[in-house]
Formats: structure tokens, sequence, C-alpha cells
């Protein structure tokens, strides 16, 4: 009577273990195939943004130069451009990978996503800006034709990234500009900044954490071979030459006697001492999303009196009155808050 029963339950193992692997779309197997063909459409459109990338930067992608970018072997890397070859969207002559006018459109569909999302995170969440690439590099592989467009149109059909990287339009447009790095402005030169390359992620974290943003008016005090030292929003930038060169800026020559100063001289909220108040100018373009909104509603708008009440123990957080009622800020907040005359507070 124990083989019986034994047998009977073997088999039901095995039937279930079967259901399990074989079951039509949600079988171990199924799922293992739809992951595959995932891996290889996310390796194929990577491949097409960097050959696209090398092309508008006035390179050429190669074998070598798409299997760096992908972090794959010279093997696979030699698979992905036969698998682009076959698919018409690319040609391999002379060691030099180059779209075609399909592969080109299928590149540019990415780069929209891509810094689409990058726009959105920027605007409508509170994610870090140092998440901004690595989470919509995530996203844009998931990204239909009326996905992107949808959320195009929910951003009001913006022209740049926040990174100041332009955004193609849907019929493939991408806006031109002439720029030049920050590292090559002499000494007394105006500019402002319209790009942050944000890849190396450790360079680009340095260029957030100094709080410069496109958009920011900049004039170079000084250089040297070592280090170049700026003024921007009031304050006092020194960067290395090599961290300058990930910043493209526009030459502005300013007229002083018919236009104002292209780098105004904002003082920060955090500049308060203990019994002074001061009125809000502006809150820093820097300041986007979730944490702008809630400084708004925190009452942070131009023309508001500020008044610094006490510093916190930890040093992390300060209290101002704002309106009759108590506030705690970071001292990265503060930052970016710029505010005019300071006064004491009377009695």
């Amino acid at each position: 009577m124990t083989q019986p029963l034994f047998n009977l339950s073997v088999f039901a193992v095995l039937s279930l273990a079967g259901v399990a692997l074989f079951w039509p779309r949600k079988g171990l197997l199924s799922r293992l195939r739809r992951q595959r063909h995932l891996e290889g459409r996310v390796k194929l459109e990577d491949a097409l943004k960097h050959a696209y990338h090398q092309e508008y930067h006035g390179q050429t992608a190669s074998v070598a130069s798409l299997g760096g970018s992908l972090e794959v072997s010279a093997m696979e890397s030699m698979g992905i451009v036969e698998r682009m070859q076959h698919s018409g969207l690319a040609t391999f002559t002379d060691g030099r990978i180059l779209l075609t006018v399909e592969g080109k459109r299928y590149a540019l569909q990415i780069v929209r996503a891509h810094r689409l999302w990058e726009r959105y995170l920027a605007d409508e969440t509170g994610v870090a800006p140092v998440r901004w690439h690595a989470e919509a590099e995530r996203r844009e592989h998931t990204m239909s034709l009326e996905d992107t467009d949808a959320l195009s149109a929910r951003l009001g059909d913006p022209r740049f990234d926040p990174h100041g990287d332009p955004i193609p339009t849907v019929d493939g447009t991408v806006p031109e500009r002439n720029v030049a790095n920050l590292s090559e402005l002499e000494s007394g030169e105006r500019a402002r900044i319209v790009h942050i390359e944000d890849e190396p992620d450790a360079v680009y974290a340095q260029l957030v954490a100094l709080g410069l943003y496109p958009g920011m008016g900049i004039r170079v005090s000084s250089r040297s071979e070592q280090r170049l030292v700026c003024e921007a929003d009031g304050r006092q930038i020194v960067l290395a030459p090599i961290v300058a060169h990930n910043v493209s800026v526009q030459h502005v020559e300013i007229d002083a006697d018919t236009q104002p100063d292209l780098v105004p001289q904002y003082r920060s909220l955090a500049r308060l001492e203990l019994g002074e108040s001061a009125e809000v100018v502006r809150l820093s373009p820097a300041c986007r999303g979730i944490e702008r909104r809630r400084l708004m509603d925190l009452g942070i708008i131009p023309g508001t009196k500020i008044e610094f009440e006490r510093r916190g123990l930890t040093g992390g957080l300060s209290a101002y009155r704002v309106r009759d009622t108590l506030i705690a800020l970071r001292a990265e907040q503060a930052e970016m808050i710029s505010i005019g005359e300071i006064a004491e507070v009377s009695a």
C-alpha cells in the first residue's frame, strides 16, 4: 500500500514541477526566454545610443569603444554589431560602426525617452540628481513611442533635459548649440552654463555638490594649471581644470552701461547669523521638484521675510521664522535660498 502512495506523491511533485517549468507565458522557461530577449534588446539599444553619441560628438564608434561602453567582451561586442547589421540598423566598414537612417531613428527614440525621463525625475520627483541618469537608463528600454509622446506632453514638450542636453523632437530633430568648455575660459571672462556632463558619476556628483546648474551665470576670477576660481550666485567656486572640462558654457559679452551683470551677487540664506533677517530674493534653479515645492509651501517665495532664530545642536538643521512660523532647514537647503539686504531683528 505504501508503494502506490509514494508513486502518486512522486507523480504529483513531477507534475507540479513540469507546470512550473513549462506553463505557457508564466512558466520558468518562458520567463527565462523573455528575460534573455529583454537583455538582448537592452544591449542592442545601448549599442545604438553609443554609436549615436560618438557620431554626435564627431567621433567614430568601433568594436573596442562599444565593448568599453557596454562593459562586454570583444567577442560579445562583435556579436552585437553583427545583430545591428542584420537588422539594417548599422554598417561595419573599416572598423567603423555607422548607423543607417533606420538605426539613427531608433537611437534617437531611446535618447529622447532617456532625456525626458531625466526631465521628469528632476521636475516631478525628489530623486537625487546623482540618480537621474541610472534611473532613466533603466526606464528608457520600457517606453513605447506612445508612452514617450505622452510623457513629453505631460512635461510641456521640453527642449532640454536637466543637464542641458537637447531632447530630440518626435520627428528626430536635435537642437544645436555652439559651446565651449568652462576650462577654456580666461580670467575675467563671463559665460552661461548650458550643459553639465553626468558621466563619470564621481565628477558629476562633485559638480552637483558645488551647486552648478544649466542657466547659471559664471565669471572666471583667476586660473592656473591646478585650479579655476569662479564667481557664481554670489559665492566663490573652485574647480580643478579636469572637472571644469565637464561643464559646457556659452560666452556672453556684457555692456556694463546697458546690461545687468550676468553674475548677480546673491547672498545665500546660509550666510545669515543669529538675530539677523532678510527678504527672500529667489530660489536657486538648482532646487527642483518636490524640494522646491516643499520650500514654497513653507512660504519661502520672493519678498518673504525670513529670520534666523536658532542653530541646531548637531549643526545639520537650523531654525528660521517665516510668517510667524518656525521651520527647520538643512544647510544645503539654506544655500539654495538667495536673500537681499541683511538686517538686525528688532527686539
